[in-house]
């Protein structure tokens, strides 16, 4: 019986829309459980009633016309209780309700099971038996199971079915559609889709002989030729709207085109017999696959760079063109996986906002929408990109939020909304060369998060006083060896000289478990928990000192240097690293260079490293909160797992709680502390961390200039009232929405929301 679980799950799923699901779900399950009659019943919450969707063994007339209340009959039962109902002779039980409809009077053997997503049943499966049965706990556990991994595929092939029809019906309704702030911002403008330029995953296996491999290479030499063409081209297109900087970003594919262990692996599949096409597709698959499984955000979404990149390839081996769709008005950019190169495709007077199936706003397109202002709504899961082509969208990027053919009601409101967000850009503007200071004068430097100089717009341009986080692993996951020391320190100056004066703080190498190097693999069950960071560093020493050496080196002239271990958890860690980063510095000067002894701090993303903050504090020169990590660890929630991501809130008070404690402790010992990451840019947890006594906050450029505003209309006092109040409040929506009314108040409101 559950040997053919899996199977129905996936048919389901392959489903091409609500009806199939569902009968597919009544045959299959009548089949495997030799039962008469099986029937899904869904709730119909409006109305508060169960609704007969789909049946095998009852009446087919009855599909529809079936409606329970909740206290109506065995179906209703299962609803109230939320818990299986396994009757050997349904007639008997007091709720029993003869309904003539189904023609199910010589029904005996009753088993119902509720269909529960997130908490909230959807609706009930039942099966029916003629005789008398009481149905063996087998049979309970592979309907609840049946039900339960079903849930989200009948939700998923329903929201679909709806959002079709409506599509197609010229008069029909509006509807909604949620997914994840990439850029803020609001936008009204026609849906432009783009699909990829060619399939990878369509390429078959193709053994060629020795006398193939000069023409396979040489057809591939052109098609990587021919791609860096192309993304010159685009880089040639964007020169008007975007900084020299940012423009830097189309340099990244660049490098990847030159990158041993992306190019020659292609040509060595080569050699070694496969078609280019195929040598492709499993290179690329190889990298991607990599990326993937990593935890950082930032860096996962560089397999969207590598897919591009690839596709583009294959274009070109297949011989096909670039088609470029022409467009005269307001677009909205929609696909399953929007790259940078499909970005820069439209023209930048007509492009007014981003929609992706997939992504995050770590994505290279999310940044580039933030450095231009354009909104965009990312990771749309039920986005229906087939169907949606010349509609009219609205997409707010403020909530995640994309409303499909919107009402003149509608409209007009959301154009209000875009009046004031122009106003909003204006206000914002006028902070760039103002101070980063409260009412009362109390200075917090804002610094940017960055892991490459292309991926942000420079200090001078944002506002920005330095660099929060910058990520050193990222030379390293694009090469086919560990670079070498001067290799190292070349890339590391440029990063200094790039924002001297200001301080720049760089984090040691963060690889392992989730952050694997093609050349020093590292595979385990659970990465979270697993070798990585600064563990991996002290297990290797030669590594971590041709690093260090390498950034101390880099730190000669400018002197903006601060050095931060990543993934701290214990005490002795920062001993042993110490000792080496010592060795290291003094072997530099005993070489004959004149090299200052940098200021050294702490990545505070561990539980456990909260609560010896008194002896970390005695050793090093400052702590920077790594507020990503530290909020999955305290609430055990990965924020990227779909079914418990909405438990992942960096306003719960646990963690708040954690941070006054690291705040306190650190400043007993006059050391400073940073917030890094998605907490520092988020307006209403800043204001917190502003009254929790946070020394600066490190965040993405395209949320600095509306912290700078939050910190600018509030006096440390008022934040601290605030602050105080909050940490005694046990719900993190609560805590959110004090933080929102106060910037309401102060009239804030724009940040959190589209409007003034």
């Amino acid at each position: 019986m559950f040997d053919t679980l899996r199977n129905i799950i996936q048919d389901v799923n392959d489903a091409s829309g609500l009806t199939q699901a569902l009968n597919i779900i009544v045959q299959r399950t009548r089949q495997v459980m030799q039962v008469d009659a099986v029937s899904v019943y869904f709730r119909d919450h409006k109305n508060n009633q169960l609704v007969l969707m789909a049946t095998d063994g009852l009446n087919q007339e009855a599909i529809g016309k079936i409606k329970f209340k909740p206290d109506q009959g065995l179906v209703g039962l299962v609803l109230t209780q939320a818990e299986a109902v396994n009757l050997e002779d349904a007639h008997k039980h007091p709720n029993y309700r003869f309904v003539t409809e189904t023609g199910e009077v010589s029904f005996h053997g009753f088993l119902g099971v509720p269909i529960i997503q997130h908490r909230y049943i959807s609706g009930v499966l039942v099966v029916r038996q003629t005789r008398k049965r009481r149905f063996s706990a087998n049979d309970e556990t592979f309907l609840m199971t049946l039900a339960a991994q079903l849930a989200g595929a009948i939700s998923h092939a329903e929201k679909m079915g709806e959002m079709t029809r409506w599509l197609e019906d010229v008069d029909g309704r509006s509807f909604d559609l949620k997914g994840l702030s990439g850029s803020p911002g609001i936008a009204i403008g026609e849906a432009l889709v783009v699909f990829p330029p060619a399939n990878l995953d369509a390429v078959p296996d193709n053994s060629i002989s020795e006398d193939e491999i000069d023409e396979q290479l040489n057809a591939f030499s052109q098609a990587v030729a021919n791609v860096e063409g192309e993304f010159r081209m685009l880089s040639q297109r964007m020169e008007g709207s975007l900084s020299k900087e940012e423009l830097a970003l189309f340099d990244v594919f660049g490098l990847m085109l030159k990158s041993d262990s992306l190019i020659q692996a292609v040509i060595n599949r080569i050699q070694q017999g496969q078609w280019a096409q195929g040598a492709l597709r499993e290179t690329i698959s190889e990298h991607v696959k990599k990326f993937n499984a990593m935890d950082d955000a930032y860096l996962r979404e560089r397999a969207v760079d590598i897919k591009d990149l690839g596709r583009r390839i294959l274009m070109h081996l297949q011989k096909q063109q670039t088609r470029y769709q022409p467009v005269s008005n307001p677009t909205v950019l929609v696909g399953e996986e929007v790259s940078v190169s499909q970005f820069a495709e439209v023209p930048v007077e007509h492009l007014v906002a981003i929609v992706s199936t997939k992504g995050s706003a770590s994505s290279h397109v999310a940044i580039l929408a933030h450095a231009l202002g354009i909104p965009a709504v990312m990771g749309v899961d039920n986005l229906p990109v087939n169907h949606i082509k010349g509609q009219a969208l609205v997409v707010d990027g403020y909530s995640g939020m994309v409303y499909v053919k919107p009402t003149s009601a509608m409209m007009d409101e959301f154009q209000r909304l875009i009046r004031e967000e122009k106003s909003l850009d204006i206000r914002l503007n006028e902070l760039i060369d103002k101070p980063s200071e409260t009412l009362d004068g109390i200075r917090i430097p804002l610094h940017v998060n960055t892991g490459l100089l292309s991926d942000i717009t420079p200090s001078l341009k944002s506002g920005a006083e330095g660099v929060g986080l910058y990520r050193t692993e990222i030379p390293f996951l694009i090469r086919d060896g560990f670079p070498g020391e001067d290799e190292q320190t070349e890339i590391y100056r440029q990063v200094l000289q790039s924002f001297a004066p200001r301080p720049v703080t760089f984090r040691t190498l963060d690889i392992g478990g989730d952050k694997a190097l093609p050349y020093f693999p590292v595979v385990e069950d659970n990465p979270f928990l697993g070798w990585r960071g600064i563990r991996i560093m002290l297990d290797h020493p030669e590594i971590f000192l041709t690093q260090i050496r390498a950034i101390l080196k880099a730190n000669q002239y400018d002197n903006n240097l601060r050095l931060m271990l990543p993934m701290i958890s214990d005490v002795g860690e920062v001993d042993d690293a110490i000792v080496l980063i010592k060795k290291a510095h003094g072997e530099l000067i005993s070489e004959g260079n004149d090299i200052p002894y940098p200021l050294i701090g702490l990545m505070i993303e561990v539980p456990s490293a909260v609560y010896q903050m008194k002896s970390l504090a005695r050793r090093v020169d400052f702590f920077s909160v790594g507020s990503n990590d530290l909020t999955q660890y305290l609430l055990a929630v990965d924020r990227n797992n779909k079914q418990v991501a909405s438990l992942y809130n960096s306003l719960h008070p646990s963690v708040l709680n954690s941070i006054q404690h690291v705040i306190n402790v650190a400043h007993q010992y006059d050391k400073t502390v940073s917030v890094c990451g998605e907490m520092a840019g988020d307006p209403a947890s800043a204001l917190a961390l502003i009254g929790m006594g946070v020394d600066s906050l490190s965040m993405s450029v395209g949320s600095l200039l509306r912290v700078k505003w939050v910190i600018r209309s509030f006096s440390r006092k008022q934040a601290e009232q605030l602050a105080a109040q909050v940490l005694t409040m046990e719900k993190a929506r609560d805590i959110r929405s004090l933080f929102n009314q106060a910037l309401n108040e102060a009239g804030l409101g724009g940040l959190v929301k589209a409007g003034n």
